[in-house]
Protein backbone atom coordinates (compact mmCIF):
# COMPACT_ATOMS: atom_id res chain seq x y z
CA UNK A 1 0.00 0.00 0.00
CA UNK A 2 2.82 2.38 0.92
CA UNK A 3 4.58 1.57 -2.39
CA UNK A 4 1.37 2.28 -4.29
CA UNK A 5 0.92 5.65 -2.59
CA UNK A 6 4.49 6.66 -3.30
CA UNK A 7 4.02 5.77 -6.98
CA UNK A 8 1.24 8.37 -7.29
CA UNK A 9 1.93 11.95 -8.30
CA UNK A 10 1.73 14.70 -5.68
CA UNK A 11 -1.70 15.81 -6.94
CA UNK A 12 -3.01 12.23 -6.84
CA UNK A 13 -1.63 11.69 -3.34
CA UNK A 14 -3.29 14.84 -2.00
CA UNK A 15 -6.55 13.97 -3.77
CA UNK A 16 -6.51 10.47 -2.25
CA UNK A 17 -5.83 11.96 1.17
CA UNK A 18 -8.84 14.26 1.02
CA UNK A 19 -10.98 11.41 -0.32
CA UNK A 20 -10.13 9.35 2.76
CA UNK A 21 -10.82 12.30 5.07
CA UNK A 22 -14.24 13.05 3.60
CA UNK A 23 -15.09 9.34 3.62
CA UNK A 24 -14.25 9.00 7.32
CA UNK A 25 -16.18 12.16 8.15
CA UNK A 26 -19.19 10.87 6.21
CA UNK A 27 -19.16 7.57 8.14
CA UNK A 28 -18.87 9.29 11.52
CA UNK A 29 -21.63 11.74 10.62
CA UNK A 30 -23.91 8.89 9.54
CA UNK A 31 -23.23 7.09 12.83
CA UNK A 32 -24.02 10.27 14.80
CA UNK A 33 -27.29 10.76 12.90
CA UNK A 34 -28.42 7.17 13.50
CA UNK A 35 -27.50 7.40 17.16
CA UNK A 36 -29.40 10.67 17.50
CA UNK A 37 -32.53 9.11 15.97
CA UNK A 38 -32.38 6.25 18.47
CA UNK A 39 -32.14 8.59 21.45
CA UNK A 40 -34.74 11.08 20.20
CA UNK A 41 -37.62 9.09 21.73
CA UNK A 42 -36.13 8.80 25.23
CA UNK A 43 -37.02 11.12 28.10
CA UNK A 44 -35.57 11.82 31.53
CA UNK A 45 -32.46 13.44 32.97
CA UNK A 46 -30.05 10.88 31.50
CA UNK A 47 -31.64 11.23 28.07
CA UNK A 48 -31.30 15.02 28.23
CA UNK A 49 -27.62 14.67 29.10
CA UNK A 50 -27.15 12.35 26.12
CA UNK A 51 -28.89 14.80 23.83
CA UNK A 52 -26.61 17.58 25.06
CA UNK A 53 -23.56 15.41 24.40
CA UNK A 54 -24.94 14.61 20.94
CA UNK A 55 -25.29 18.32 20.16
CA UNK A 56 -21.69 18.88 21.23
CA UNK A 57 -20.56 16.02 19.00
CA UNK A 58 -22.51 17.48 16.07
CA UNK A 59 -20.79 20.81 16.67
CA UNK A 60 -17.39 19.09 16.53
CA UNK A 61 -18.38 17.30 13.33
CA UNK A 62 -19.56 20.55 11.77
CA UNK A 63 -16.20 22.08 12.66
CA UNK A 64 -14.37 19.13 11.11
CA UNK A 65 -16.43 19.33 7.90
CA UNK A 66 -15.89 23.08 7.66
CA UNK A 67 -12.14 22.83 8.17
CA UNK A 68 -11.74 19.91 5.75
CA UNK A 69 -13.75 21.76 3.10
CA UNK A 70 -11.80 25.00 3.52
CA UNK A 71 -8.48 23.22 3.17
CA UNK A 72 -9.61 21.18 0.19
CA UNK A 73 -10.81 24.32 -1.59
CA UNK A 74 -7.61 26.17 -0.72
CA UNK A 75 -5.46 23.36 -2.11
CA UNK A 76 -7.57 23.11 -5.28
CA UNK A 77 -7.29 26.87 -5.94
CA UNK A 78 -3.49 27.04 -5.58
CA UNK A 79 -1.18 28.88 -3.19
CA UNK A 80 -2.22 32.42 -4.14
CA UNK A 81 -5.95 31.79 -3.94
CA UNK A 82 -5.44 29.78 -0.75
CA UNK A 83 -3.82 32.82 0.84
CA UNK A 84 -6.75 34.99 -0.29
CA UNK A 85 -9.23 32.44 1.09
CA UNK A 86 -7.56 32.38 4.50
CA UNK A 87 -7.46 36.18 4.47
CA UNK A 88 -11.25 36.11 4.03
CA UNK A 89 -11.60 33.63 6.90
CA UNK A 90 -9.41 35.92 9.00
CA UNK A 91 -11.57 38.92 8.12
CA UNK A 92 -14.77 37.13 9.15
CA UNK A 93 -13.35 35.85 12.43
CA UNK A 94 -11.94 39.26 13.36
CA UNK A 95 -15.27 40.86 12.51
CA UNK A 96 -16.99 38.30 14.73
CA UNK A 97 -14.57 38.91 17.59
CA UNK A 98 -14.88 42.71 17.43
CA UNK A 99 -18.67 42.73 16.99
CA UNK A 100 -19.15 40.81 20.22
CA UNK A 101 -16.82 43.14 22.12
CA UNK A 102 -17.69 46.70 23.19
CA UNK A 103 -16.19 49.54 21.15
CA UNK A 104 -16.30 53.34 21.32
CA UNK A 105 -16.14 56.10 18.73
CA UNK A 106 -12.46 56.57 19.54
CA UNK A 107 -11.77 53.01 18.27
CA UNK A 108 -13.09 53.58 14.75
CA UNK A 109 -9.80 54.68 13.23
CA UNK A 110 -7.97 51.74 14.77
CA UNK A 111 -10.64 49.34 13.53
CA UNK A 112 -10.40 50.67 9.98
CA UNK A 113 -6.63 50.31 10.16
CA UNK A 114 -6.93 46.74 11.49
CA UNK A 115 -9.43 45.50 8.89
CA UNK A 116 -8.32 47.33 5.78
CA UNK A 117 -4.58 47.88 6.26
CA UNK A 118 -3.10 45.45 8.78
CA UNK A 119 -5.03 42.35 7.69
CA UNK A 120 -4.38 42.60 3.92
CA UNK A 121 -0.75 43.62 4.47
CA UNK A 122 -0.14 40.59 6.70
CA UNK A 123 -1.40 38.20 4.04
CA UNK A 124 0.42 40.05 1.24
CA UNK A 125 3.64 39.60 3.21
CA UNK A 126 2.82 35.90 3.62
CA UNK A 127 2.21 35.54 -0.12
CA UNK A 128 5.54 37.19 -0.86
CA UNK A 129 7.29 34.61 1.38
CA UNK A 130 8.90 37.39 3.44
CA UNK A 131 8.72 35.22 6.54
CA UNK A 132 11.05 37.32 8.71
CA UNK A 133 8.91 40.44 8.20
CA UNK A 134 5.67 38.47 8.46
CA UNK A 135 6.82 37.16 11.86
CA UNK A 136 7.31 40.61 13.43
CA UNK A 137 4.92 42.85 11.49
CA UNK A 138 1.96 42.47 13.88
CA UNK A 139 3.71 41.70 17.21
CA UNK A 140 6.10 44.67 16.82
CA UNK A 141 4.96 47.33 14.36
CA UNK A 142 1.18 46.95 14.64
CA UNK A 143 1.40 46.49 18.41
CA UNK A 144 2.99 49.93 18.67
CA UNK A 145 1.02 51.68 15.92
CA UNK A 146 -2.56 50.87 16.86
CA UNK A 147 -2.50 52.41 20.37
CA UNK A 148 -1.01 55.58 18.86
CA UNK A 149 -3.91 55.83 16.44
CA UNK A 150 -6.37 55.26 19.31
CA UNK A 151 -4.66 57.87 21.48
CA UNK A 152 -4.89 60.45 18.70
CA UNK A 153 -8.67 59.96 18.75
CA UNK A 154 -8.68 61.79 22.12
CA UNK A 155 -10.76 59.20 24.03
CA UNK A 156 -8.91 57.93 27.13
CA UNK A 157 -11.88 56.18 28.75
CA UNK A 158 -11.06 52.45 29.31
CA UNK A 159 -8.15 52.97 26.92
CA UNK A 160 -6.10 49.98 28.09
CA UNK A 161 -9.07 47.59 27.94
CA UNK A 162 -10.08 48.74 24.46
CA UNK A 163 -6.53 48.55 23.12
CA UNK A 164 -5.98 45.10 24.60
CA UNK A 165 -9.22 43.83 23.07
CA UNK A 166 -8.22 44.96 19.60
CA UNK A 167 -4.69 43.61 19.99
CA UNK A 168 -6.08 40.24 21.08
CA UNK A 169 -8.44 40.09 18.12
CA UNK A 170 -5.66 40.87 15.65
CA UNK A 171 -3.21 38.42 17.20
CA UNK A 172 -5.66 35.51 17.23
CA UNK A 173 -7.72 36.13 14.10
CA UNK A 174 -5.10 37.67 11.80
CA UNK A 175 -1.64 36.73 13.05
CA UNK A 176 -2.61 33.20 14.08
CA UNK A 177 -4.66 32.43 10.98
CA UNK A 178 -2.01 33.83 8.61
CA UNK A 179 0.37 31.04 9.64
CA UNK A 180 -1.83 28.42 7.97
CA UNK A 181 -1.24 29.55 4.36
CA UNK A 182 2.38 30.25 5.33
CA UNK A 183 2.80 26.50 5.84
CA UNK A 184 1.90 25.97 2.19
CA UNK A 185 4.86 28.14 1.21
CA UNK A 186 7.59 26.62 3.39
CA UNK A 187 10.46 25.39 1.22
CA UNK A 188 11.56 21.95 2.40
CA UNK A 189 14.27 20.19 0.36
CA UNK A 190 12.72 17.42 -1.78
CA UNK A 191 9.24 18.38 -0.57
CA UNK A 192 8.23 20.84 -3.27
CA UNK A 193 4.52 21.15 -4.01
CA UNK A 194 3.46 19.17 -0.95
CA UNK A 195 2.66 21.99 1.46
CA UNK A 196 -0.97 20.86 1.53
CA UNK A 197 0.16 17.70 3.34
CA UNK A 198 1.73 19.84 6.06
CA UNK A 199 -1.47 21.86 6.51
CA UNK A 200 -3.51 18.66 6.53
CA UNK A 201 -1.16 17.16 9.14
CA UNK A 202 -1.61 20.19 11.42
CA UNK A 203 -5.40 20.34 11.06
CA UNK A 204 -5.92 16.60 11.50
CA UNK A 205 -3.82 16.19 14.66
CA UNK A 206 -5.33 19.28 16.32
CA UNK A 207 -8.89 18.33 15.44
CA UNK A 208 -8.31 14.72 16.56
CA UNK A 209 -6.99 16.03 19.86
CA UNK A 210 -10.12 18.15 20.37
CA UNK A 211 -12.52 15.30 19.46
CA UNK A 212 -10.76 12.74 21.69
CA UNK A 213 -10.64 15.22 24.56
CA UNK A 214 -14.40 15.74 24.22
CA UNK A 215 -15.25 12.02 23.96
CA UNK A 216 -13.00 10.94 26.84
CA UNK A 217 -14.22 13.80 29.04
CA UNK A 218 -17.80 12.53 28.68
CA UNK A 219 -16.87 9.16 30.18
CA UNK A 220 -14.74 10.36 33.09
CA UNK A 221 -15.89 11.63 36.50
CA UNK A 222 -16.86 15.27 36.14
CA UNK A 223 -13.88 17.14 37.63
CA UNK A 224 -13.31 20.31 35.59
CA UNK A 225 -10.01 22.09 36.18
CA UNK A 226 -11.44 25.59 35.72
CA UNK A 227 -15.24 25.25 36.13
CA UNK A 228 -15.86 29.00 35.79
CA UNK A 229 -14.20 28.88 32.36
CA UNK A 230 -15.04 25.41 31.06
CA UNK A 231 -17.13 22.59 32.51
CA UNK A 232 -15.56 20.09 30.12
CA UNK A 233 -11.81 20.72 30.49
CA UNK A 234 -10.19 17.99 32.62
CA UNK A 235 -6.52 17.08 32.86
CA UNK A 236 -7.13 13.37 32.17
CA UNK A 237 -9.18 13.97 29.02
CA UNK A 238 -6.75 16.70 27.92
CA UNK A 239 -3.78 14.34 28.25
CA UNK A 240 -5.70 11.66 26.35
CA UNK A 241 -6.48 14.08 23.52
CA UNK A 242 -2.91 15.37 23.29
CA UNK A 243 -1.53 11.81 23.45
CA UNK A 244 -3.79 10.47 20.70
CA UNK A 245 -3.12 13.51 18.52
CA UNK A 246 0.63 13.07 19.01
CA UNK A 247 0.56 9.36 18.16
CA UNK A 248 -1.51 10.08 15.07
CA UNK A 249 1.07 12.65 14.04
CA UNK A 250 3.83 10.06 14.39
CA UNK A 251 1.88 7.61 12.24
CA UNK A 252 1.37 10.30 9.58
CA UNK A 253 5.08 11.07 9.29
CA UNK A 254 5.11 9.55 5.78
CA UNK A 255 3.10 12.50 4.40
CA UNK A 256 5.44 15.07 5.97
CA UNK A 257 9.14 15.91 5.65
CA UNK A 258 9.57 14.68 9.24
CA UNK A 259 10.90 11.43 10.63
CA UNK A 260 8.46 9.59 12.95
CA UNK A 261 10.00 11.01 16.13
CA UNK A 262 10.01 14.52 14.72
CA UNK A 263 6.41 14.17 13.55
CA UNK A 264 5.40 12.98 17.03
CA UNK A 265 7.06 15.98 18.68
CA UNK A 266 5.58 18.49 16.26
CA UNK A 267 2.12 16.97 16.65
CA UNK A 268 2.36 17.15 20.45
CA UNK A 269 3.34 20.82 20.25
CA UNK A 270 0.43 21.60 17.96
CA UNK A 271 -2.07 19.70 20.13
CA UNK A 272 -0.94 21.37 23.35
CA UNK A 273 -1.07 24.84 21.79
CA UNK A 274 -4.42 24.27 20.09
CA UNK A 275 -6.24 22.71 23.04
CA UNK A 276 -4.99 25.27 25.57
CA UNK A 277 -5.73 28.07 23.11
CA UNK A 278 -9.29 26.78 22.84
CA UNK A 279 -9.53 27.03 26.64
CA UNK A 280 -8.28 30.63 26.53
CA UNK A 281 -10.94 31.49 23.95
CA UNK A 282 -13.57 29.99 26.24
CA UNK A 283 -12.38 32.33 28.99
CA UNK A 284 -12.79 35.27 26.63
CA UNK A 285 -16.32 34.13 25.79
CA UNK A 286 -17.22 33.87 29.47
CA UNK A 287 -15.89 37.40 29.96
CA UNK A 288 -18.20 38.59 27.17
CA UNK A 289 -21.12 36.62 28.65
CA UNK A 290 -21.70 34.45 25.57
CA UNK A 291 -21.63 30.69 25.00
CA UNK A 292 -20.19 30.84 21.48
CA UNK A 293 -18.94 33.49 19.09
CA UNK A 294 -21.85 32.83 16.77
CA UNK A 295 -24.56 33.47 19.37
CA UNK A 296 -26.05 29.96 19.37
CA UNK A 297 -24.96 29.30 15.82
CA UNK A 298 -26.36 32.51 14.27
CA UNK A 299 -23.55 35.03 14.23
CA UNK A 300 -24.44 38.71 14.15
CA UNK A 301 -21.64 39.06 11.62
CA UNK A 302 -22.91 36.44 9.23
CA UNK A 303 -19.90 34.23 9.87
CA UNK A 304 -21.99 31.56 11.61
CA UNK A 305 -19.75 31.05 14.63
CA UNK A 306 -16.66 30.71 12.46
CA UNK A 307 -14.26 31.63 15.28
CA UNK A 308 -15.56 28.70 17.35
CA UNK A 309 -14.48 26.41 14.52
CA UNK A 310 -10.95 27.72 14.03
CA UNK A 311 -9.87 29.08 17.43
CA UNK A 312 -7.71 26.04 18.29
CA UNK A 313 -6.05 26.25 14.88
CA UNK A 314 -5.31 29.97 15.34
CA UNK A 315 -3.22 29.10 18.41
CA UNK A 316 -1.66 25.90 17.05
CA UNK A 317 -0.56 27.26 13.64
CA UNK A 318 1.98 29.87 14.87
CA UNK A 319 3.55 27.46 17.36
CA UNK A 320 3.76 24.72 14.73
CA UNK A 321 5.07 27.03 11.98
CA UNK A 322 7.84 28.64 14.04
CA UNK A 323 8.85 25.34 15.64
CA UNK A 324 9.24 23.80 12.18
CA UNK A 325 11.24 26.78 10.88
CA UNK A 326 13.50 26.82 13.93
CA UNK A 327 14.11 23.06 14.07
CA UNK A 328 14.83 22.65 10.36
CA UNK A 329 16.55 26.01 9.88
CA UNK A 330 14.20 27.16 7.10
Amino acid sequence: MNTFLRSLSTTEQIGALFLVVFGVLALITLWAVVRGLREAHHDGTEAQARKMAARQLRALLQTSWAMATVFWVSWALGDTMATVLFALVSFLTLREFITLSPTRRGDHRSLVLAFFVVLPLQFIIVGSRSFDLFTVFIPVYVFLALPVVSALANDPERFLERSAKLQWGIMVCVYGMSHVPALLLLDFPQYEGKGAFLVFFLVLVVQTCMVVQHLVGRRLPHRPVAPQVSQSFQWASWLAGVGVGGVLGGLLSFITPFKPGQALGMALLACVAGSLGHLVMKALKRDRGITNWGMQGQSVTGAGGLLDRVDALCFAAPVFFHSVRWYFGL
